[in-house]
């Protein structure tokens, strides 16, 4: 499946159903199933490193505006989390990989996931 890098907030965005846009500074002529990977940079209550869900890219439409691609989503489906090596562009996950689960299970399996930063005590 084709798969794309997104911050790991974004990714939780486009599941809860708040990001319906991705916004790109490239174009791309593919449609269809999408596979959303959490980029490996540590923000607080995402999950670094793991593909999360899958979306339809319905459309990709160019905004003068922003100066910006706007990647239309719909469909999101939770996965069972996979650990994921993010790239740059599309890149392509194998199938046999993927499994689509509830959203109960969803939330299960990512507690464990979910970065924490450790605050340090400042020393006096």
């Amino acid at each position: 499946m084709k798969a794309l890098s997104v911050r790991g907030n974004y990714v939780l965005d486009m599941i809860t159903g708040k990001k319906k846009i991705e916004y790109r500074t490239w174009h791309t002529k593919y449609r269809g199933d999408l596979l959303m990977c959490s980029t490996t940079k540590k923000i607080a209550g995402a999950v670094p490193g793991y593909a999360l869900c899958i979306v339809h890219l319905d459309d990709v439409r160019y905004c003068e505006e922003d100066d910006f691609y706007h990647w239309i989503i719909s469909n999101v489906r939770v996965i069972k989390p996979i650990h994921v090596k993010g790239q740059l562009k599309l890149f392509n996950v194998p199938n046999k990989l993927i499994k689509v689960i509830s959203k109960e299970q969803f939330e299960d399996e990512i507690k464990p996931l979910i970065y924490q930063p450790k605050f340090r005590r400042k020393k006096r």
